[in-house]
């Protein structure tokens, strides 16, 4: 997986902008929340330096490919967005997608409208062939987000869990969207 310099987006609602270490207090307090790390970690907080040997981002507000999430309208923090160039697989340009937001921002919409941006973002200005995107078999929130947005299942993995997590045993889905495919904005996204 290589850096990719993400761009600062802008949707209806949320202002999307590569985080920076002014956003470390918030990135931490997000992960402090064992609602948010419980298909991540079994519901553990993170510590504040990170997990640099988990299998999950821990973003600092040094990485380059992750975008904050905050509202136009009051400039909270909601959570981040991220892109990944994962270079080519099997012939194709490939980013994978990973996403988190806080609690309170769940069922409101900000997840589709951010992973909705993103993916036109890499399918129609950066170039890559598909979007991935990896969540665990039993976080259903995570994989209605993604079925919605026209992302499908494409195969199931069993990744070693350090600690064991409810639901680890069905494994994590692995889903995709290509560019051509029905876009995240229900139009195609063939050039």
């Amino acid at each position: 997986m290589s850096i990719l310099a993400a761009p600062s987006l802008n949707t209806a609602r949320l202002a999307l902008r590569p985080v920076r270490p002014a956003d470390r207090t918030d990135l931490v307090a997000l992960e402090a929340d064992p609602d948010v790390m419980r298909f991540l970690n079994g519901g553990r907080p993170v510590p504040e330096e990170g997990s640099p040997d988990s299998s999950f981002l821990t973003p600092r507000g040094t990485e380059p490919e992750v975008l904050a999430a905050r509202l136009h309208a009051s400039g909270r923090f909601i959570g981040w967005f991220a892109l990944f160039d994962d270079g080519w697989v099997d012939g194709a340009r490939t980013a994978e997608l990973g996403y988190r937001l806080r609690r309170e921002a769940w069922g409101n919409g900000y997840g589709s409208e951010g992973v909705r941006a993103l993916v036109a973002q890499a399918l129609d200005r950066m170039g890559f062939d598909r979007v991935r995107a990896q969540t665990m078999a039993v976080n259903l929130g995570s994989r209605r987000l993604l079925e919605k947005l026209g992302f499908q299942p494409v195969g199931t993995v069993f990744p070693p869990f350090p600690h064991p997590v409810p639901g680890d045993e069905q494994g994590e889905v692995i889903y995709e969207i290509w560019r051509g495919e029905r876009s995240p904005a229900g139009t195609s996204s063939a050039p």
